[in-house]
């Protein structure tokens, strides 16, 4: 009988945009918790399963025109971000 490898787990990342996005992007970046930084900055923290799917999402950045930052992993633990306001923590618009 042969076992089936176990998929990779996802890694968490951060990556930083300069400018505030609007409630209309959370479908664009679905799986990311969006944070607006008081500098005026926004955060797209979450799980990215590997690096194909990573430079998916710095595509769609780059497809946006909005200017990168940074691009950070993080190590897992508590999340300190907060969800943006209006989303209901769910990373969808409230009906």
């Amino acid at each position: 009988m042969s076992e089936t490898p176990a998929s990779p787990e996802p890694e968490l990342y951060e990556i930083r945009v300069r400018g505030h996005l609007d409630a209309c992007w959370t479908n664009r970046f679905e799986g990311l918790t969006i944070t607006l930084e008081d500098n005026g900055d926004t955060l797209l923290t979450g799980p990215v399963i590997d690096q194909a799917a990573l430079h998916g999402l710095l595509k769609k950045v780059r497809d946006l025109g909005l200017p990168l930052v940074s691009v950070s992993p993080l190590e897992p633990g508590p999340s300190t971000t907060l969800p943006l306001r209006g989303l209901g923590g769910t990373g969808q618009a409230d009906a």
